[in-house]
């Protein structure tokens, strides 16, 4: 599957610019740790960009009607399942390193976007990893946000969590623009 084809599905699916921007914040989280792994930054593009497809249409149905939709559609079982494993409920286990990594970073980038749009600059370049962990304390900030989610991904990814938080950082810096965060 290429970035053109699941683009069209995520855009039929989601209008809210909100979702379209932390599909791209996770997308290129998770090509940077597929080049970090020596994995297909495609394939795991496309994982990120798809994550989340369903949730504007199915909040309550998320991911099990996405991926019900994307059977459909004939994406291969690698993507579904990892989607799948993204969300605990789901009761789909993380076995891949590409399902780790989309779990690792899937809530982290929604905060790291928040955390960023509080700075006074509104750069993800400016947000340090000991500001992160400050607002991580901050129930009150962001507070959708599952802090315990943050951490496993982390740990089930098998990277200490500061090198985690500034290689996402770094991944989103890239796509900076995109994301409405400054350069």
């Amino acid at each position: 599957m290429t970035r053109e084809q699941a683009l069209s599905i995520l855009k039929e699916y989601t209008q809210n610019e909100s979702l379209l921007k932390h599909a791209y914040a996770v997308e290129a989280a998770m090509r940077a740790y597929a080049q970090k792994f020596g994995e297909d930054e495609e394939l795991w593009g496309v994982v990120g960009l798809l994550h989340d497809f369903d949730y504007e249409k199915y909040p309550d149905e998320h991911p099990m009607k996405g991926s019900e939709i994307l059977k459909e559609k004939g994406v291969p079982e690698e993507i579904r399942t990892a989607i799948l494993g993204h969300a605990n409920f789901s009761g789909v286990p993380r076995e891949t390193l590409m399902a780790k990594t989309l779990y690792a970073v899937d809530e982290l980038c929604g905060f790291l976007v928040a955390v960023t749009l509080v700075r006074p600059n509104k750069s993800i370049g400016e947000v340090k990893v000991k500001s992160v962990k400050k607002k991580l304390k901050d129930k009150s900030f962001a507070a959708k946000v599952n802090r315990d989610e943050i951490r496993e991904g982390a740990e089930e990814l098998g990277v200490p969590f500061e090198e985690h938080v500034e290689f996402v950082v770094k991944a989103l810096s890239k796509v900076a623009p995109e994301l409405g965060l400054n350069p």
